[in-house]
């Protein structure tokens, strides 16, 4: 099988498995279904690298949106893509695309993690909650939903997502 059919592929299953991760803990809040979504990304930027991790990241707010799942206001949307994104592109870029090396694994998943929280608390919280017209029930809610929870499960899911990759590397080697 050709690479790009491999990537295509993988990439592929994993956001069919984020699309249902998302559905089915939907109704288990917000530190479980972040931390499992976070898990998939994780294994997508590890899996994948940048260009099926990136497009995991970008897609899975979207389709959650849609799909009716996670904050139904529009413009938070692309915000929490730019999260998802950055988390990705650190881990891949970090932990690197060959062998998963346990340092620079854990470095990218607290780097990937500490940079995401960072970006949705200040694109969401700081600015969109200040630029949107938002009811202060709403300005609470976001600032509640996109502030340390973020962190938490981002280095929850990249946690369990380093030993779930390191199982999958070895299972789907060249």
């Amino acid at each position: 099988m050709s690479k790009k059919v491999r990537l295509i592929t993988e990439t592929a299953v994993l956001l069919a498995l984020l699309v249902t991760v998302q559905y089915l803990t939907r109704s288990f809040g917000q530190l479980i279904t972040g931390s499992c979504v976070n898990m998939v990304l994780a294994v997508g930027a590890i899996m994948c690298g940048v260009y099926g991790g990136g497009a995991l990241a970008l897609l899975s707010p979207f389709l959650a949106y849609f799909l009716g799942i996670g904050p139904q206001l529009l413009p938070i949307v692309p915000a929490i893509a730019l999260g998802n994104f950055v988390y990705v592109i650190l881990i891949s870029l970090i932990c690197g695309s060959k062998e998963l090396k346990p340092v620079r694994a854990v470095a990218g998943i607290i780097v990937g993690s500490v940079v995401k929280f960072v970006t949705l608390y200040i694109v969401v919280v700081k600015v969109l909650c200040n630029v949107l017209t938002l009811k202060e029930q709403q300005i609470a809610t976001f600032t509640a939903m996109f502030s340390y929870p973020q962190l938490i499960t981002a280095l929850v899911g990249g946690a369990v997502a380093l030993l779930a990759a390191s199982v999958l590397k070895k299972a789907v080697k060249d």
